[in-house]
């Protein structure tokens, strides 16, 4: 965390005790590269000096694992930023809208959005 921090020059000097559990129990199959990637996404999108990581993002990760995918890419990622839209009531923007918990910027998952067919209100196909 701390080097991420410093490349980016921000100052965040404390993990809450909760989000360390979390990020100790989470099984991280990509190994050191995933964790790596997830801290330095996380520092990108802190605010403060309190570490606020997109944990709502591990728990979707897991949940993926055990869903059945869709047939194609392109359903699979329809299907997941349907899905994270649910959960957030449609709201995108913000800490915990759904492209900070896709981990991707606001203009990214509007793009991809328009690109998939997909509505913000429905959050189903147009």
């Amino acid at each position: 965390m701390a080097r991420y921090a410093a490349r980016l020059q921000k100052r965040i000097d404390r993990i809450p005790k909760p989000v360390m559990d979390e990020l100790v129990s989470h099984s991280w199959p990509g190994n050191i590269r995933e964790l790596q990637n997830f801290i330095e996404r996380s520092v990108i999108l802190t605010r403060g000096d309190t570490l606020c990581p997109p944990l709502a993002k591990l728990c979707q990760e897991a949940q993926f694992e055990s869903f059945e995918p869709p047939t194609t890419l392109r359903d699979t990622e329809r299907e997941l930023i349907c899905r994270t839209l649910r959960e957030t009531n449609g709201i995108i923007d913000g800490p915990r809208g759904a492209a900070a918990r896709l981990g991707v910027k606001r203009t990214t998952l509007y793009s991809r959005m328009e690109k998939l067919g997909i509505s913000r209100a429905k959050t189903e196909a147009t």
